[in-house]
């Protein structure tokens, strides 16, 4: 058995596949895959944002997790 992934957003690229492992008597399962809420993309795009500017805190071993978040 083999799988093949096939990533479109094209309806018309998806129901021509269809129709091909049809004709090829394959078997096929359609999983639609759900987009990210937009409030966790925006908090990755901030972090990547402050990442970028350099607003970040270095954690060294031995040092108190409790001292870093406590730092303003």
């Amino acid at each position: 058995m083999a799988t093949l992934t096939i990533n479109t957003e094209s309806q018309e690229v998806l129901e021509a596949v269809k129709t091909l492992l049809k004709k090829f008597n394959v078997s096929y399962k359609v999983k639609e895959e759900k987009a990210y809420d937009p409030e966790f993309v925006k908090m990755i795009e901030l972090s990547e944002k402050q990442i970028a500017d350099g607003k970040v805190v270095k954690y060294e071993p031995g040092t108190d997790i409790w001292d870093i978040l406590n730092t303003p």
